[in-house]
């Protein structure tokens, strides 16, 4: 049995279905036990049982400079020396958020908290706070964390009321959440007719990373930006993901559309758990103290996840960073797309981040998305792995590039694709 399989077997007595995170089980790719890690360098990992995999995962986003980059492990380590946490204010929080400031078109001021969930969660109640509103317009396929109200998915019809899509989810939590699919502005026009005055929000993936990587058509930012404020609602982009990955200023910098509220996580942590929100500052400053708007967190903004966070923005004020993240993102996705021609698949890009779907594509949707081959999918997946090379362990997800990323990771993978779909 291998180390792995023993780990799961443990796990599985231990922790419900053996892993922290339902995606981590790789259940839906066809494994019997899901990979234990043990290490990571630069773009790879190694498992327990040794073997070494090109990571693509990197973590789910966050490690732009790859696995144990050395300034951001000296900056943790430093700053473990001094205390791990205080629960009172540091230097280290000013410097972050004027670093976020800086760098997010939209955001006057922000609050630092601990993971994407809370961060979407707060930026909701903020909104609905500062609107004095109940209503949220979300979109099918786009992930906000699992708080209640979030955990909703589509309906029939152009829009409807969400309903729970968790059992534990109350219906009552999930009644003022409206649906709409992405990309489709008729659909989100009629909603906001039909809701507009009860409207606090409209939530948005600028660029989803949670259906696959799914690029906004033309024009549908500048539309919910546009139908946000005929109707007084407030406009939330969830970068969480996009965050500093598809520019230093996020999805907002590479379309040129401001949201009102923002939310960051992943790469804003340096690759340890921190998020933010944030957006105007007279939003923001309904926020206790100053407000009513009450959010809290002992842990938010810990000297060690601000230690790596400003280690990792301040080095991205450097434009080489993404020139170097966008060239190897474009030349991973031209040599898979040259990899799968004439098979059944596609590839989608924005900025450092892509997904190999398997389905002929366009896909501008969740319901194009959820149309993908996944048990295709599970067969690359499982064959990428035999050739040491770690994707996402679901077709639903991102291949993430990181500076570490360079001509040879980019070769291995391509010709592990061309070898599948010759």
């Amino acid at each position: 049995m291998s180390r792995s399989a023993e780990l799961y077997r443990r796990a599985r007595q231990l922790i419900p279905g053996g892993v922290n995170s339902p995606v981590r089980a790789m259940r839906s790719v066809g494994l019997e036990a899901p990979l234990f890690l043990r290490r990571g360098e630069g773009a790879y990992v190694e498992d327990e049982d040794g073997n070494r995999y090109v990571d693509w995962v990197m973590s789910w986003g966050p490690l732009v400079f790859g696995h144990a980059d050395a300034e951001v492990v000296a900056a943790v380590q430093d700053a473990a020396v001094g205390g791990t946490t205080f629960g009172a204010p540091t230097e280290r929080e000013v410097e972050l958020a004027a670093e976020i400031v800086d760098a997010v078109p939209s955001i006057e001021q922000v609050r630092l908290v601990s993971s994407g969930t809370e961060a979407a969660m707060s930026a909701l109640r903020l909104a609905r706070g500062a609107t004095r509103r109940d209503r949220v317009l979300k979109f099918a396929g786009c992930y906000h964390g699992h708080a209640d109200a979030l955990l909703a998915s589509a309906g029939s019809g152009l829009a409807t009321l969400g309903i729970p899509s968790s059992p534990g989810v109350p219906t009552g939590a999930t009644a003022d959440t409206v649906v709409c699919p992405f990309n489709d502005v008729d659909a989100v026009a009629a909603a906001v007719e039909r809701y507009g005055e009860g409207l606090a929000a409209i939530l948005v993936e600028p660029v989803p990373g949670n259906m696959g990587v799914v690029p906004p058509a033309p024009g549908f930012l500048e539309a919910l930006r546009a139908l946000c404020d005929a109707s007084g609602a407030l406009l939330i982009f969830d970068e969480v993901i996009s965050g500093f990955r598809v520019a230093r200023g996020g999805a907002q910098e590479r379309f040129g559309v401001r949201p009102d509220l923002t939310v960051l996580g992943k790469i804003a942590g340096g690759g340890l758990p921190l998020a933010a929100f944030g957006g105007r500052a007279e939003v923001m400053e309904q926020l206790a103290p100053g407000g009513a708007v009450y959010q809290a967190g002992t842990l938010s903004g810990n000297p060690l996840a601000t230690a790596a966070a400003l280690v990792v923005l301040r080095r991205l004020r450097d434009p080489a960073v993404y020139e170097r993240l966008e060239a190897s993102g474009a030349a991973l996705e031209a040599g898979l797309r040259e990899a799968v021609a004439g098979a059944p698949a596609c590839v989608q890009r924005v900025g450092a981040m892509a997904t190999l779907f398997c389905h002929p594509g366009p896909v501008r949707d969740f319901d194009t998305a959820a149309a993908a081959d996944t048990e295709r999918y599970g067969a690359l997946f499982r064959h990428f792995l035999d050739r040491g090379v770690y994707v996402a362990p679901s077709q639903f997800e991102a291949l993430f590039v990181s500076t570490a990323h360079g001509e040879a990771e980019i070769e291995r993978t391509v010709a592990a694709a061309a070898e599948l779909f010759a």
